[in-house]
């Protein structure tokens, strides 16, 4: 069985809220632990963000979209912006010396180190999230 729930929000910060949301029912909803609804919380809400504001330069005509899929025993966010996409292929490691003290540029890391999967599609407007739940 495959459970598939979508919205979209314009892009405006205050709309992280709206995520938050659909995460808490998603909590309830597939009874999901506390760990791996801290961490979809987290990568979830940070991907958005970064669809808002790198995605489609907070242009709030543009929307991201938002989809979760639930599969044996995986849980998958999917999230899309309208922008032009990026390089993911070529992000800088933010652990490296030289990038630690920059701002910016922790998010497509913390969001490696939170979930199980991450995967980037078309040119980078697509960000793939996936937990496994058992």
């Amino acid at each position: 069985m495959i459970d598939n729930i979508q919205i979209q929000i314009p892009s405006l910060p205050e709309n992280i809220r709206i995520v938050e949301s659909f995460i808490d029912n998603a909590k309830d909803q597939y009874k999901l632990n506390d760990d791996i609804y801290g961490n979809i919380m987290i990568a979830v809400t940070e991907s958005v963000n970064n669809a808002i504001i790198h995605g489609n330069q907070s242009n709030i005509k543009k929307n991201v979209h938002l989809q979760l899929a639930l599969e044996e025993s995986l849980i998958k966010f999917i999230i899309e912006d309208e922008g032009p996409g990026f390089d993911y292929q070529d992000l800088p490691d933010p652990t490296l010396p030289e990038n630690l003290s920059k701002p910016g540029g922790r998010g497509i890391f913390l969001m490696k180190n939170l979930c199980d999967e991450v995967s980037f599609k078309k040119e980078g407007r697509v960000a793939e999230l996936s937990f496994y739940l058992s």
